[in-house]
């Protein structure tokens, strides 16, 4: 077997005007957040975690903020185009964990959406993707509600 793991992370901060997207579910009636494409810090570490298990980059490398291809542009759009990079690669994707660590909003009534939706765009089974959601007990930039932050962990096999 060749398995490879890979870990992500992100963090953006609160912006006035902008819609909410976390694990590429809009969340209504809540402050987006801030970034040059829709700023989905989930989806953002999730990329990451895939990218780095496969040795393949970072997300800045292949979808630089200094592109304005990227402007605005949906993360579930990105994800979809490495999920089709690692099929192409023969990469095949066991498992996607991930932790948002935000006060605000509360996670718990997402987790299904959000996991049905990340399975759907990796293709793959829903029990192969998790989301928990943490707080800092108000301690930080997130227990201040300035933000959110997202870690991802990702296990990759090689098919022959």
């Amino acid at each position: 077997m060749n398995l490879r793991v890979g870990n992500g992370f992100d963090v953006h901060r609160f912006e006035e005007g902008r819609p909410l997207f976390l694990g590429g579910i809009f969340i209504e009636d809540h402050t987006g957040l801030a970034g040059h494409s829709d700023a989905d810090v989930l989806i953002h570490a999730v990329i990451d975690a895939l990218l780095g298990a496969s040795a393949i980059g970072d997300i800045g490398e292949l979808f630089p903020d200094t592109d304005n291809a990227f402007k605005d542009i949906r993360s579930t759009i990105l994800l979809e185009k490495v999920a089709d990079e690692l099929a192409s690669r023969g990469w095949e994707i066991v498992n996607v964990d991930s932790t948002v660590v935000c006060e605000t909003p509360k996670i718990s009534r997402y987790k299904l959406q959000i996991r049905e939706k990340l399975a759907e765009i990796l293709r793959i089974p829903l029990d192969r993707v998790m989301v928990k959601g943490k707080t800092t007990e108000k301690l930080g930039f997130t227990g201040r509600k300035e933000g959110v932050a997202a870690f991802a962990t990702a296990l990759l096999e090689k098919k022959s």
